[in-house]
């Protein structure tokens, strides 16, 4: 908040804003209603069936913690009377979004996903560390790793050693079916990929991936990574690599845990509500 002290000083006409909430991982949406509560606008939220209940549970305990909240936060099922619009989903939905509620101040987000450099010389916590990027949320949040980028020589035995640890992801029915699925796809398509029982890895230049599979893509050195990487720059949501060493990026096992001054896509949300 420092670095708005003096447009939150200043007395606002509050304005009604539209939330329309992803459900992929929970309370996803969760930090577009702090930053409007802390602006002084009005969040009126269209919550996903997947995680209305414990969104709306904590909006509650909010309201109970301080009730002048209580004006200032309604959930819906339909945005009509709003002022600007905050809305994240797939790129399909991202066009409608754009259709629809383009006549409003907006911030759309579309599909992103994460990635993680692997370097060679990680050590086995290193990559059990990465697992967590990777498994946590079984993979749905766009901070989850959905691909690889590793040496020209990298060899993967060492990094399926190392998570391993991770193998009771199977027991979900959900991602079991996923992993079944995709494994059978593969091999009627007769594409060749790695498998450890529990995760398939794959070489692809996607940055998106199923639930259950990874996919990797090899660099030569340093400078042919750095265009790799740039080139898919619009579509990355973090960038992971060991001790922080890639600029920009965050250290394995952190990326489902940002700041509250880490704004999705990059677009400063709180920025944008002042500006409204």
């Amino acid at each position: 908040m420092n670095n708005y002290k003096s447009e939150l000083e200043k007395q606002i006409n509050p304005k009604k804003v539209g939330v329309i909430m992803a459900g992929n991982i929970p309370l996803v949406g969760w930090h577009d209603l702090i930053c409007i509560i802390i602006s002084g606008h009005n969040f009126i939220g269209k919550p996903s069936s997947d995680d209305a209940n414990l969104t709306q549970f904590l909006s509650r305990l909010m309201i109970e913690l301080d009730p002048s909240l209580k004006d200032k936060i309604h959930f819906s099922e339909r945005l009509t009377d709003i002022d600007a619009i905050i809305a994240t989903g797939s790129n399909n939905s991202a066009r409608y979004f754009n259709s629809y509620f383009g006549k409003y101040p907006n911030i759309i987000r579309k599909n992103r996903n994460s990635i993680a450099i692997i370097n060679g010389d990680e050590t086995e916590d290193d990559l059990r560390n990465l697992g967590d990027d990777i498994f946590q949320y079984y993979g749905l949040g766009c901070r989850n790793v959905s691909k690889l980028y590793v040496p020209n020589d990298y060899i993967f035995n060492f990094f399926f050693e190392s998570i391993e640890s991770f193998n009771k992801i199977i027991d979900h029915h959900k991602y079991a079916n996923n992993y079944t699925y995709n494994r059978t796809i593969f091999l009627m398509k007769q594409v060749v990929f790695l498998d450890n029982g529990f995760l398939l890895v794959k070489e692809d230049k996607s940055l998106t991936s199923p639930i259950s599979v990874i996919h990797y893509e090899r660099y030569e050195n340093e400078n042919h990574l750095n265009e790799l990487i740039k080139q898919e720059a619009e579509n990355i949501q973090c960038i992971i690599s060991k001790n922080r060493t890639f600029p920009g990026s965050i250290d394995f096992g952190f990326s489902q845990f940002p700041h509250l001054w880490e704004y999705s896509d990059g677009v400063d949300t709180l920025k944008f509500l002042l500006e409204i």
